[in-house]
């Protein structure tokens, strides 16, 4: 996603070595993870003694473990193994950035409270869940098991649940079965053998398995290169054609699930633009969480009235991109957008797009008599005082 560059005098450089920046932090809190800030500060900050909001305070403490002074980096590490109780919110916040989130998941693995926050955040990076498998308690590993995207998303996951002493026989047996549905294949994984076998039977052949993410890719890129005019960026490549766009329609939707969630995880803009439209919710949900999406294809998600609701819901609930006004406006006019969300976005528009919502007939009728109500009262003239 892009974001507005600030001035380095706005936001303080990270400390070295540190992964993710301060611009996050409210700027009168800045000067707690600058690197040139006086050490007490930022010990301030690593005692937990700043007031900054959960999301927040666990994104100083990340920062402070990297800092020159040895004293601040071990008291910001204990400090968050330690965590206080009124910062656990942020653990389950999807705005924290995700090395934060692994690294606490990391940190705060052996307590379930925590970490059971952090194995349902979305944005906790798949790595590092999938090293919390190996040997986190029954109930984490049955939330981590449920998560259907995670476990086609990101191999390892499984790979080492199926390892972990702790899990229930009947969990692994579930996913596994659910895995080998989707396509997976784990050729080193006893268990998911074994799910073949009671899938498919002991004498039945496995379905083909379809082109691979990494062959799709490939072939998206091929034709991209030779229609793209030499010396111009792959992205200015004129629209594909239309023989060419079914070829690869028909050669997509041959693909397992398994490998369509990994075409939308590490493809490109054309890909995720065919996978979008997935009638399966796992798959459009995988393009949606991309992390190569771009604000314009997530714009056009917001505008089209015919997306899965999921792919919405995560787009109207992500601060990261409905900070970015045309999103905002065009889920506004999106009719599954629902009524209490929309009410919310219309409180923070400029006055002109709130009266241009309250005439333009594509608004939900609901959502533009409130932005009606919201100009009358607006435009009513005051009481004269007695």
């Amino acid at each position: 996603m892009s974001t507005t560059a600030a001035s380095p005098q706005t936001i303080p450089a990270a400390p070295p070595g540190c992964p993710i920046t301060a611009e996050f932090l409210p700027p009168n809190m800045r000067k707690h993870v600058d690197p040139a800030a006086p050490p007490p500060l930022r010990m301030m900050a690593a005692k937990a003694l700043v007031p900054l909001a959960p999301a927040d305070m666990l994104g100083a403490l990340f920062m402070l473990t990297f800092d020159a002074d040895a004293g601040v980096r071990e008291t910001a590490s204990k400090t968050a193994a330690a965590l206080p109780d009124r910062f656990s919110a942020g653990l389950r916040d999807e705005n924290v950035a995700a090395p934060v989130l692994g690294w606490f998941l990391t940190l705060l693995r052996a307590k379930d409270v925590y970490a059971e926050m952090l194995v349902l955040n979305p944005t906790t990076p798949d790595e590092a869940v999938a090293e919390v498998a190996r040997d986190c308690s029954a109930k984490i590993a049955e939330i981590i098991g449920q998560n259907q995207l995670r476990v086609l998303r990101h191999e390892d996951i499984l790979r080492n649940l199926c390892t972990n002493p702790n899990a229930n026989p009947a969990l692994i047996v579930n996913v596994c079965d659910f895995a080998v549905r989707s396509g997976l294949v784990l050729a080193d994984v006893p268990q998911v053998q074994a799910a073949r076998v009671r899938v498919f039977g002991p004498q039945a052949a496995p379905p083909e398995p379809g082109p691979t993410a990494e062959e799709i890719l490939q072939e998206f890129q091929d034709v991209v290169a030779k229609e793209t005019p030499e010396g111009e960026e792959a992205e200015n490549a004129p629209p594909m054609e239309e023989g060419k766009k079914l070829s690869l329609t028909q050669r997509i939707m041959k693909m397992s699930i398994a490998q369509k969630i990994k075409l939308a995880t590490l493809g490109n803009k054309e890909a995720r633009s065919f996978l979008i439209r997935d009638t399966n919710k796992l798959v459009c949900t995988a393009v949606i969480r991309s992390p190569r999406i771009t604000d314009g294809e997530v714009l056009s998600c917001a505008a089209n009235k015919t997306v899965n609701e999921e792919v919405l819901r995560i787009i109207y609930s992500s601060r990261e991109f409905t900070k970015n006004y045309k999103i905002k406006m065009a889920l506004l006019k999106n009719p599954k957008l629902p009524l209490s969300v929309g009410m919310k976005f219309l409180n923070t528009l400029r006055e002109n797009d709130v009266k241009e919502l309250s005439r333009d007939k594509n608004v939900p009728s609901a959502l533009q008599g409130v932005a009606k109500k919201m100009m009358e009262k607006k435009n009513e003239p005051k009481k004269e005082e007695k």
